[in-house]
């Protein structure tokens, strides 16, 4: 019997816990006390707020990381009957590491580690804002690309530098003395910031200078910035895939959801309609033997009388 009962636990406290954790009010209320959190951390900001409100401030820092850590514990418990699925989502990884950290001796006694973590608390906003959580999805999965474009162009910073350097090292030493000036110089460049003073600066030198910052910029204030520009915008779809597929998860397997049995048997059912609709147009695309066929043949190779 005890073991028998024990599932039987875990799955009842997992559905009570699931229900709070699931409902809209739970999620405000968490909101809010981030919000909270943001506006102390502020607050702590003011040395007179500090000086004045010492003890209210811990009082309130106490419950905020109390509030924390049972909002973490419920979470914990709805997922009781499937540990595995709690590590599974970030979020819960994230605030667990928060929490916990700000729970160890060593961050209670550092106030700029305790601050940090406050701090963190922050960044929990995005799980109750879809269309923050989506930018800093689209931001996570573009760093491949993104580490790939700063590659191009620092190969492209590093070559135009060194072609600044000996044709403008002598007569410009300010701006392209030496490797790092010259590399510093076209960065800024790069934004478009003092091109047109770069340009005649250049001009006096020689003329075939425009063809130098012509070159540049075309290929590193337009090309690659687009480049970027790209990698995000294709990365904010992927990532809006993303939340799109969570949200029909969410519907499908949340609270209110129907059965799943009766979801899969609607599938089948689509399916099956589906399945008709296509040997219904393959009947009807298929060619119909002509009927008088043999007669015709016959009639047209019997001899004459």
């Amino acid at each position: 019997m005890p073991n028998g009962t024990s599932p039987l636990r875990s799955s009842a406290l997992a559905g009570r816990s699931r229900r709070v954790v699931e409902s809209d009010g739970f999620n405000i209320a968490v909101f809010c006390l981030i919000v909270g959190n943001a506006g102390l951390l502020g607050v702590e900001t003011y040395t007179g707020a500090v000086g004045q409100w010492r003890d209210e401030l811990k009082t309130a820092e106490h419950l905020f990381l109390a509030a924390f850590t049972a909002e973490i514990l419920l979470r914990a418990a709805a997922c009781a009957d499937r540990p595995r699925e709690f590590f599974r989502d970030p979020w819960n990884v994230f605030d667990l590491v928060v929490v916990v950290l700000a729970l160890t001796p060593f961050a209670r006694e550092n106030t700029t580690m305790l601050r940090l973590l406050r701090l963190a608390r922050v960044l929990r906003a995005a799980r109750f804002l879809p269309q923050l959580r989506i930018v800093i999805v689209a931001v996570g999965k573009s760093l491949p690309g993104t580490v790939s474009f700063v590659l191009v162009g620092a190969l492209l910073l590093y070559v135009y530098a060194m072609v600044g350097w000996v044709f403008f090292g002598r007569e410009d030493p300010e701006h392209y003395g030496s490797l790092g000036r010259a590399v510093l110089t076209l960065f800024l460049l790069m934004t478009l910031d003092g091109l047109g003073d770069a340009v005649r600066g250049g001009l006096e030198i020689s003329r075939w200078s425009i063809v130098y910052f012509a070159s540049f910029v075309l290929l590193g204030s337009f090309v690659l910035v687009n480049l970027l520009v790209g990698v995000v915008i294709t990365s904010l779809e992927e990532a809006r895939e993303l939340e799109d597929d969570r949200a029909r998860d969410i519907a499908l397997t949340g609270p209110g959801a129907a059965d799943p049995s009766a979801l899969l048997l609607a599938r089948i059912e689509t399916a099956r309609r589906a399945l008709d609709e296509v040997e219904a147009a393959l009947a009807a695309a298929r060619p119909r033997p002509r009927t008088g066929a043999p007669d015709e043949r016959r009639a047209v190779g019997a001899p004459d009388r």
